[in-house]
């Protein structure tokens, strides 16, 4: 581990020790096809190779944490390493042709080769490709695992966000929502004691569900419907004889995850916008159905209908944000007339929220 990345050893020695596996394999071939080279000296050759680059190839790793702050200057990195050549060509040199000469010794042999102004160029062509092809290889690793860090600290740093967005958005709906629900028990306390009672009561239920959901963004489909019930009934309370309501939901999507709170909205401005504009008696349903890889929610109103400049309110807005946030470009809110009724059409990928 390096500057919070993770180097893939195992990848990269299988890598290298194919490349050294086919450099001799493709030496040998050459030397048997001549009768005058012994079977091992293309083996030594390359062998000794081998050895002493690979030794080179672990110090570069070792030390790769040192230039991980360049890797966004290509130039800078390469050069970085490239200034250490010229002792990688004499050592290399000077080690490679003492192993061989040794080992040729050991057969009885003498190690012939041409004169040293060739070998020393020769070498430094060679090993200059050779270094150049294997720094481009370690570049490339290093690059694309200090991205993946980076693309995790990004994703870590957009998730804190996004959830701190959330909450805040969450806790400007929970009072606007207590706020409404309050306002129509206090409408009744002076006209009908008992069944501002009973709406108390009610509302206890409510902020019980509500306080059970505090802190979790998201709740299962059939306690959200269980909790417009309840503000339903509260507000069908101050407005007995003008609205009716009804429900079409499908059972097989009951334990959907929804984000908590994400209907109220759209039921209290059926309320607001469709009946109490209106004398005329209203009827609001509320619908949840699959449809494909979607769940389509649906909240209508009769009544009053859609203005042509009407403009979102806070909870209209809290829930287009809460719907990007969570489910970016996969979610949606239209809200439309339909024929005499004005309708809320929210839909949601079954799969659940964003990567």
């Amino acid at each position: 581990m390096t500057n919070g990345t993770t180097f893939p050893a195992k990848t990269f020695a299988a890598f290298w020790a194919a490349f050294w596996l086919l450099m001799i394999s493709a030496s040998l071939q050459d030397a048997l096809r001549n009768p005058a080279t012994h079977w091992w000296e293309p083996v030594l050759w390359e062998g000794s190779s081998a050895l002493i680059a690979t030794n080179w190839m672990l110090l570069a790793i070792r030390v790769r944490g040192r230039y991980a702050p360049y890797l966004a200057k290509p130039l800078r990195w390469f050069g970085a390493y490239l200034r250490w050549l010229p002792v990688v060509v004499v050592t290399w040199i000077a080690m490679a042709y003492a192993i061989r000469t040794g080992v040729y010794a050991m057969m009885g042999l003498s190690y012939q080769h041409p004169g040293w102004g060739f070998v020393v160029v020769y070498e430094s062509v060679k090993l200059t490709i050779f270094t150049g092809l294997w720094l481009g290889v370690l570049f490339g690793v290093d690059s694309y695992a200090q991205w993946r860090v980076q693309r995790h600290r990004l994703l870590q740093t957009q998730r804190a966000l996004a959830e701190a967005q959330l909450a805040q958005l969450q806790g400007q709906l929970r009072p606007h929502f207590l706020f409404n629900a309050l306002n129509t028990v206090s409408a009744l306390m002076h006209t009908d004691v008992a069944r501002a009672d009973q709406l108390v009561t009610t509302l206890g239920d409510l902020l019980r569900i509500s306080l059970r959901t505090h802190g979790n963004e998201m709740t299962l489909l059939t306690e959200e419907l269980r909790t417009l019930a309840l503000y339903a009934e509260i507000m069908r309370e101050r407005f007995r004889h003008r609205v009716t309501l009804s429900w079409q939901t499908d059972d097989t999507i009951l334990s959907v995850a929804v984000p908590a709170l994400l209907l109220q909205p759209l039921l209290e401005n059926a309320f607001k916008h469709g009946v109490e504009r209106t004398t005329t008696p209203v009827h609001i349903e509320v619908g949840a159905r699959r449809a494909g890889s979607l769940l389509q929610i649906v909240v209508s109103n009769s009544g009053t209908l859609l203005a042509e400049d009407q403009k979102d309110g806070v909870g209209l807005r809290n829930c287009r944000e809460r719907l990007s946030i969570i489910y970016g470009a996969a979610a949606s809110l239209v809200i439309r007339n339909e024929g005499d009724c004005v309708a809320a059409r929210i839909a949601i990928p079954l799969a659940g929220v964003m990567p």
